[in-house]
């Protein structure tokens, strides 16, 4: 008997049949162990934070500190307050516009199938983002509203709904379309911000609009959208799948 007939009948003899819970089960033990791995090794929620910090692109942040900048020192120059205050909403909604490539980087990159994979979720990832840019707008707004507010004698009600309530509002929309199950790209949530504008400047050209509105009415509606917005964030982090490609079982998003 040759050698290869000799091995053929030992594999005949040898032959293993594979049983299905068998496999399942070590694979279920794979991941066990590879995540208790992790575990140990995990970074903290500050060590995390640094991380995505550094991979969001300062220029974001820098841009909008410039048009801020460019609009606290073209202000005393308008020839019309008027304008000038127009200009605040202008403004404010390129304040938000502005975050939108950064939020939808790995959209637009295709590799949100690549971050479901890896340990923390796309979920956190999201939640980590938000919370940066929410820490360091909020930082760099109220820096904006206080020096206006001295050198450029603006009273807080002036701010709140001249440059405040459109920026909340946008920011509302924003989010809304970045959590949208429809799956509407960066293009669109910018189209739509800069309808929120034009709609906004043909609102202030009505003078009788502007002194029609209390304002008690003005506070209201700038907390209705503050909590809206709130909202809107949350579901964008709660239901992030909802933007991803395909979801964790293999399905396409509908």
């Amino acid at each position: 008997m040759s050698l290869d007939e000799q091995m053929k009948r030992y594999k005949e003899k040898r032959k293993v049949n594979p049983r299905e819970e068998k496999i399942k089960a070590a694979i279920e033990i794979s991941k066990e162990s590879f995540l208790l791995t992790e575990a140990e090794k995990s970074l903290s929620y500050r060590s995390f934070l640094y991380i995505q910090f550094r991979l969001i692109k300062k220029r974001w942040w820098m841009l909008q500190i410039l048009i801020l900048i460019a609009l606290w020192a073209i202000f005393p120059f308008a020839e019309d307050a008027l304008y000038a205050y127009r200009s605040m909403g202008v403004v404010a909604a390129l304040f938000i516009i502005l975050i939108i490539p950064e939020l939808w980087k790995n959209r637009a990159n295709q590799c949100m199938e690549v971050e479901s994979a890896t340990y923390y979720s796309l979920r956190q990832v999201y939640s980590a983002r938000m919370l940066l840019f929410g820490i360091v707008d909020v930082f760099i707004i109220t820096v904006f509203c206080g020096v206006a507010s001295v050198t450029l004698k603006l009273s807080l009600t002036d701010l709140l709904i001249q440059f405040l309530f459109p920026l909340v509002v946008t920011a509302c929309i924003c989010f809304g379309i970045l959590c949208n199950k429809r799956g509407f790209n960066e293009v669109v949530a910018v189209g739509m911000c800069m309808i929120w504008s034009a709609v906004w400047w043909l609102i202030l050209l009505d003078e009788r609009i502007y002194h029609d509105i209390m304002i008690p009415v003005w506070v209201t509606l700038f907390c209705i959208a503050l909590v809206f917005m709130v909202f809107t964030i949350y579901s964008s982090i709660y239901h992030c799948d909802r933007i991803w490609e395909e979801k964790l079982d293999g399905t396409k998003n509908k």
